[in-house]
């Protein structure tokens, strides 16, 4: 299973059971720190391992995407559509197992394959049919869409991005707003200031090398800006992204 925003979560054997207090479950790092595994039993003497691993989005926790996501997502429901998934938890498995030279590479490797089809199969079956996956998969818009966040630093204009989609000027602005649900300037306004808040707290960037990157004349232009579309000013990231940052939400797989 696959938490995309790494949700506070029990693991039982019943859904009536107890969680055990925290320190009761001995968890040890394995396989050069990639995984934790959890050896215990139950009333009935029976062992059970628990192995999970975490994962950091490279998105701010903000994007479209992985606010539509659901809290859970499971492997069992995958699986029939990808046949490749049991070979690959097969493969997991052995690695976890072994302990071979590399194995936390290939696990590290393995997991992200894992959940990358477990993204893709969710947008495919349409769990995500409206808002920013349907506007992905509109031709003309996706390709709008793919410009904006290959170049999120650039000063796009809607007669640029019109361009992109081979458009006129009005027709893309209005089919821009019925597929995304936003005007083209304020998505990319809300784009631009998600990545301004990602160099503020993961790369620790001064206020004044943001301001430049993303072309604003003054500092003080900037920061009104950003603090209209993200409620705090920079100068908030600034302070509390030493322990706040990461490169984006965590998510967990058990």
């Amino acid at each position: 299973m696959l938490l995309p925003r790494g949700a506070e979560h029990a693991l039982a054997s019943s859904p009536d059971a107890f969680p055990a207090p925290v320190g009761h479950c001995q968890f040890e790092p394995v396989c050069s720190d990639i995984l934790d595994t959890c050896i215990g039993g139950n009333r009935k003497g029976e062992e059970t391992v628990l192995f999970g691993a975490g994962m950091s989005f490279n998105l701010d926790s903000q994007h479209p995407l992985l606010l539509m996501m659901p809290e859970l997502m499971q492997m069992h429901e995958l699986a029939t559509d990808e046949p490749a998934i049991p070979h690959l938890l097969e493969a997991m498995t052995a690695e976890l197992a072994l302990d071979r030279v590399g194995a936390g590479g290939m696990l590290t490797r393995l997991a992200d394959v894992i959940a990358a089809a477990l993204i893709r199969n969710w947008v495919e079956k349409g769990c995500g049919s409206a808002g920013w996956v349907a506007a992905a998969r509109d031709p003309g818009i996706g390709r709008v869409l793919a410009a904006i966040h290959r170049e999120p630093t650039r000063d796009w204009t809607v007669e640029a991005l019109a361009a992109v989609m081979h458009a006129s000027r009005s027709a893309f602005a209005l089919r821009f707003a019925n597929v995304v649900g936003q005007t083209p300037a304020r998505y990319v306004a809300q784009l631009r200031m998600q990545e301004a808040k990602q160099w503020l707290v993961r790369d620790r960037l001064k206020i004044a090398i943001v301001a430049r990157r993303l072309g604003y004349e003054s500092e003080a232009a900037f920061s009104r800006a950003f603090k209209r579309i993200i409620g705090e000013p920079p100068s908030h990231y600034r302070t509390t992204g030493a322990s706040a940052g990461h490169q984006g939400p965590d998510a967990t797989t058990p």
